[in-house]
């Protein structure tokens, strides 16, 4: 049963600093190399975390499921949560250096996945939907495709699919280091068929349109799929899925994990995993195959979360239920 709670993560404000703090980062990023900034983490991770009640508490929520299904994860210790915040920390530097332009290739490793089939289709020149999460750092790779690091023989342009008015002080801070960070984002609030559109002609000519799967729409927020994660109902988007379905392009799950969670060398793993659902189906058997591949993504992020899960950076009640509950969210 869903938590009843009308709390939507949209409405929680963006915890961050002032614009001279940014810029205070920025000009640090300019002078120190990123390791001091990564050492800077810890005393700024301690800090948050001895004065932010609700980090520590969803931080702990959200452990506790898991150190319920992992037999080798210590049951509720008080400095978990301090650990699942400094995880973040890191990220947010590496963030930081990716759009700087100061992470290389070589420090992503693929795995024996489905990557091998995303690298062919993108060396033919055809695009794909990439369906990704607040698990890891997937946004290193929009960074490497930003300055044509992603080992394949031309440049891709990705195209990001996000509410840019959530995380307004972050995404100003990446404009701030890299003018391009912003091209080609469309809004979720903009999604609608001229939008739709646009994107399929984006993956026809060979792009990738990212969007993530693990946070429902701040616009419609009672349309979502009701799922099993970590041994509980919660509510997924329903907006990425049913994207997938409007665009009927080739999908991919994608997950790039820091090998270590606390890990001050930024090696990181890509994980790609192809969805087999076909939407050259009936109408009538459309949402049933929405709800597979949310199905798919869903599985696939809790694996992860259970193999890594100080990474995953969503930092509120995500078994909170949307505004109504109930049956199945009617066609857009």
């Amino acid at each position: 049963m869903l938590n009843q709670k009308n709390i939507h993560w949209s409405e929680y404000k963006e915890e961050a600093a002032g614009y001279w703090h940014i810029k205070l980062l920025l000009l640090m990023f300019r002078i120190f190399p990123v390791f001091f900034l990564r050492f800077c983490a810890f005393p700024v991770s301690f800090f948050y975390w001895l004065f932010s009640k609700r980090a520590r508490e969803e931080s702990r929520r959200y452990l506790e499921k898991i150190a319920a299904l992992k037999t080798d994860m210590p049951k509720g210790p008080a400095l978990s949560p301090l650990k699942h915040i400094l995880a973040f920390s890191l990220t947010l530097v590496e963030k930081v250096e990716g759009w700087g332009g100061k992470v290389l290739f070589n420090r992503v490793h693929f795995q024996d996945d489905d990557i091998a089939d995303l690298i062919d289709r993108l060396e033919r020149g055809e695009g794909a939907l990439i369906v990704c999460s607040h698990l890891g750092n997937t946004e290193m790779f929009r960074a490497l495709a930003n300055y044509n690091r992603t080992g394949v023989s031309r440049k891709i342009r990705v195209t990001p699919v996000v509410d840019v008015s959530v995380t307004a002080m972050f995404n100003r801070m990446i404009r701030e280091l890299n003018p391009h960070a912003e091209d080609g984002i469309v809004s979720t609030g903009s999604l609608g068929p001229e939008t739709a559109i646009l994107l399929l002609d984006r993956i026809n000519a060979g792009e990738l349109v990212v969007i993530a799967g693990d946070r429902t729409s701040i616009n419609s927020r009672n349309k979502y799929i009701s799922l099993p994660f970590l041994n509980e109902e919660t509510a997924f988007p329903y907006g990425p899925f049913f994207l997938a379905a409007l665009l009927n392009a080739p999908t991919y799950c994608m997950f790039a994990l820091r090998r270590g969670d606390l890990s001050l060398s930024s090696q990181y793993e890509m994980h790609v995993h192809r969805s087999r659902v076909s939407f050259d189906c009936p109408r009538r058997e459309r949402e049933n195959r929405i709800r597979d591949l949310a199905c798919l993504f869903a599985e696939k992020l809790e694996y992860y979360c259970k193999q890594h899960p100080y990474q995953w950076y969503n930092f509120y009640d995500f078994w909170t239920c949307p505004e109504t509950p109930g049956a199945p969210p009617a066609e857009e």
